[in-house]
């Protein structure tokens, strides 16, 4: 980040060009079905504040790597989140009808075709990893990365807290119980980016057990504040439907805890990812920047 350049410009900046990959690697063709193309392109590129992939290049740059090595991989981790959203938006999961303030992709295109996108998403993104930065130095690194990710996405983490998830509902959940939930559901996905990160740029073990201490304790933050938008925010604010958790009996911070202990337990989290990047001076101030933000979101 240069001198000049203000967190919320650099993160336009990140974006920006995130978005601009993302347009690319999903650029039409000619083998590819125009109705799958549309549906994959309608769910990744819509309106969305691009943490996990922000993340990934925030961590890496940290870590001494190169925007240009990283951003095909940060690209991969916003397919995999993107995918995660269009499953768990569909009527067998949470049943939503509204994402990222526009319809779901099962409402806008049909069932059938939501499950199919997102599967294409999945699939997509671990080639990207796999092929993604180029070159021999990059190797090895590549297939430590796509072992975090893919790790993060399965058995034992994103899968594993969309079940917990779905058991929970309508059932007491203790403080360990939740924090377990979370952790898997939305923190395992965060805390891969941030390792990745590190990973693909080379860090050594230190740099990358703090990028994870920094992405558990991000993750953790962010679906306490989720948890707490759902109650307090609107649907323009968060571009979802407000209100759903409590529909839906779902084992949330605020219903075990209330909103007051809730922000409290955000508040620490977020303390302890700004103290995980500290050694990392001014090159991990924009993820220090990242997690003070957590607390006074609004979407």
């Amino acid at each position: 980040m240069t001198t000049t350049e203000t967190t919320p410009e650099r993160l336009a900046r990140l974006r920006a060009a995130i978005d601009g990959r993302l347009d690319l690697i999903l650029a039409n063709d000619h083998e590819t079905p125009p109705r799958i193309l549309e549906a994959v392109r309608y769910a990744v590129l819509a309106p969305g504040k691009r943490l996990r992939p922000v993340l990934l290049l925030a961590a890496g740059e940290a870590a001494g790597g190169r925007l240009d090595d990283l951003m095909s991989p940060a690209c991969a981790v916003e397919m995999i989140h993107a995918f995660s959203l269009v499953h768990d938006d569909l009527p067998a999961l949470d049943n939503d009808d509204l994402r990222r303030g526009r319809p779901t992709l099962h409402v806008n295109f049909d069932e059938a075709t939501a499950i199919l996108a997102g599967d294409a998403l999945l699939s997509l993104a671990f080639e990207t990893l796999s092929r993604f930065p180029e070159g021999d130095a990059f190797a090895a690194r590549k297939i430590e990365a796509i072992g975090v990710v893919s790790a993060a996405v399965g058995l034992r983490g994103m899968i594993a807290g969309q079940v917990l998830d779905l058991e929970f509902e309508g059932k007491a959940a203790s403080r360990e119980d939740l924090e377990r939930i979370h952790r898997l559901k939305t923190g395992c996905l965060i805390t891969a980016a941030c390792a990745a990160g590190a990973i693909l740029a080379g860090a050594g073990e230190e740099a990358r057990k703090a990028m994870e201490r920094y992405g558990r304790a991000l993750g953790l933050a962010f679906q306490i504040t989720d948890d707490i938008l759902d109650v307090e925010g609107t649907a323009v604010e968060i571009g979802k439907s407000p209100g759903k958790d409590a529909k839906q009996a779902k084992a949330t911070f605020p219903s075990v805890w209330g909103l007051d202990a809730s922000r409290r337990m955000a508040a620490e989290r977020v303390r302890e990812a700004v103290a995980a990047v500290e050694a990392f001076g001014s090159k991990g101030a924009l993820l220090a920047d990242i997690a003070r933000s957590i607390e006074s979101r609004r979407s």
